[in-house]
């Protein structure tokens, strides 16, 4: 098989450029809405003592040495969350992020181990206000690029029209004939067995070590996310307090958070929340996502002990993360992410 030539070759670079130009206008014009908007740009340092406390996210570890030669460990930021959250607290009321994040052990179509991320929060806002933020948005990125339509593979969207707008047990009941609030407790436990049950009735296969969230996740890439975002986009909401780290609880509903995502031809695009301001209880959910951490993975990162502070002082707020380079992917018509990328991370392109 032929191995395709870099991208720094003049011919490869002059197919790209197009798209990578159009990418910049759409920058530009994100950065006039918010500015537009009232709101602030940040720039949040890269190196954070927390990359951020999920189970399954990976960071890129390095060390910072004092002058005296002392070591102390560092990590790339996942996300700017952490440090916008301090902002906040310190009494920033609208701001957004526009810059280079870093995830590990992801590379492919969609994935990229450095990319673009669009981060944004509104104090004093509800976090349904963060939807009709993403449907601007996306219409301003199609009609900047020129776009009439999205497509990726087999599946398009209408980027000018509204959202359609799907709960998650309303998803897993369409596309799986599950009931999953059956397995959800009021006071956010969750019943591993009957999900576990009801996913064998539905013909999805299951394994004897599964956790709960294991089986969540198997139904959403199974049978929901590819079904998400056809013909306009999708925002999936009120997902379980379970699968929701950093979102509050929904008032009258202690079963689902204030989280949402918003899809497009099957693609996840953003990952919003009504934030969490609970100090001790983001402290457990940390601690509880750390221990599955090391019984999967064999690692845990540290808690950042400033970011629990300052979340005792931040106000109410709303605030979400975007993939800028997948939305200006469906927007350039690109098939993979790295076709949106000016200089693509050497070593293991995606095909």
């Amino acid at each position: 098989m032929t191995r395709a030539s870099p991208w720094w070759t003049p011919a490869v670079h002059a197919d790209r450029r197009p798209r990578l130009l159009q990418r910049g206008r759409i920058r530009t014009a994100f950065r006039r809405w918010f500015e537009d908007g009232g709101f602030t740009e940040i720039e949040a340092a890269c190196l954070q003592v927390s990359p951020g406390n999920e189970t399954h996210l990976a960071a890129f570890a390095t060390e910072l040495v004092g002058p005296d030669g002392a070591r102390s460990p560092l990590y790339l930021h996942t996300s700017p969350e952490f440090a916008a959250k301090k902002l906040l607290a310190a009494g920033e009321e609208r701001i957004f992020s526009l810059g280079p994040v870093w995830r590990n052990r992801e590379r492919g179509v969609l994935h990229h181990p450095e990319f673009t991320m669009l981060e944004w929060y509104r104090t004093g806002e509800p976090y349904e206000r963060l939807v009709a933020d993403c449907a601007a948005l996306v219409a301003l990125a199609a009609e900047t690029a020129g776009a009439k339509t999205f497509r990726f593979r087999d599946r398009e969207a209408d980027p000018y029209r509204p959202p359609e707008r799907l709960t998650v047990a309303e998803a897993f009941r369409r596309f799986a004939g599950i009931d999953l609030l059956a397995t959800v407790d009021p006071d956010g436990g969750t019943d591993r067995d009957g999900l576990r049950a009801a996913l064998a009735a539905a013909g999805i296969r299951t394994a004897p070590d599964d956790t709960w969230s294991d089986l969540f996740s198997r139904v959403m890439v199974e049978r929901i996310e590819p079904r998400l975002g056809e013909g306009r986009a999708t925002v999936l909401c009120e997902y379980p307090v379970p699968e929701a780290a950093l979102a509050r609880p929904k008032p009258g509903d202690g079963r689902v958070a204030e989280r949402f995502e918003l899809y497009a031809c099957g693609v996840e695009l953003a990952n919003g929340f009504g934030e969490l301001t609970d100090a001790a209880e983001q402290r457990r959910r940390f601690e509880a996502d750390m221990d599955e951490k090391e019984r999967i993975y064999g690692e845990r990162y540290p808690v950042d002990e400033d970011f629990l502070a300052a979340l005792r002082i931040m106000p109410e707020a709303a605030g979400i993360a975007l993939g800028f380079d997948r939305l200006a992917m469906l927007a350039t018509g690109a098939r993979r992410i790295e076709d949106v990328l000016w200089t693509p991370v050497a070593g293991g392109e995606a095909s």
